[in-house]
């Protein structure tokens, strides 16, 4: 099925712009993360009933109990992981969905590596970016919690659910100097966790408090 990428209405390239300007209200204030969440077209990206709500600053349902992150939360994320001008370099997502936050990173850095457990919202990610002639993307249907030891090490590594705890070998994925963002605990209380690899040591940050769904184990 074909999805029209530019949009009108409420998918216009004015709709998406008043997004960017509600980022900058919440705090957002790395032009480089705004202009890669601005290059995408999210309303590609959700279900078609709700394209309408594609540019309001809401996570929205994908099926299979998976959402499509809050555009705010993917660019404190992502902000974060640049911050002091670091570039986010060879990249992994765990948690890829409709592949809308791997369509971000891509704007950001070459290198874009996805995991996604559950193979029909792989397929749909699959689809998702070729709409919008995204081929930089690398997909794998695996377990995220396992990262993706084949492509490791990673300089940065980002995680779209929530774990209870540090997944190991995600830590041992992450390059010297790379650094990872997560988020941590139980569904009623979650927060975002910087993690740095400084060689000698990793240095955990806590950050805001989010609402993920959890990191699961194994693949459907």
């Amino acid at each position: 099925m074909n999805r029209v990428v530019s949009g009108f209405g409420m998918t216009s390239q004015r709709t998406r712009a008043r997004m960017i300007e509600r980022l900058r209200e919440q705090g957002i204030d790395d032009e480089e993360v705004l202009a890669a969440i601005a290059a995408v077209p999210r309303h590609v990206f959700v279900e078609e009933a709700l394209a309408s709500r594609a540019y309001e600053d809401t996570a929205l349902p994908l099926g299979f109990s998976q959402t499509i992150s809050q555009p705010y939360v993917v660019a404190r994320m992502i902000e974060v992981l640049c911050a002091g001008g670091r570039r986010l370099g060879k990249t992994l997502e765990i948690g890829a969905g409709c592949g809308y936050q791997a369509a971000v990173l891509a704007q950001l850095t070459d290198e874009v590596y996805a995991v996604e457990r559950i193979a029909p919202l792989l397929a749909k990610a699959k689809l998702n970016l070729r709409a919008i002639n995204q081929m930089k993307v690398r997909l794998k249907h695996a377990d995220g919690r396992l990262g993706l030891p084949e492509a490791a090490p990673f300089d940065t590594i980002i995680v779209a659910a929530a774990a209870i705890r540090v997944p190991p070998a995600l830590v041992q994925q992450l390059a010297p100097g790379g650094r990872m963002i997560l988020p941590l605990g139980v569904a009623t209380q979650q927060h975002l966790a910087l993690i740095e690899n400084q060689g000698e040591a990793y240095v955990e940050t806590s950050l805001d408090t989010v609402r993920f769904v959890p990191l699961l184990t194994g693949v459907e």
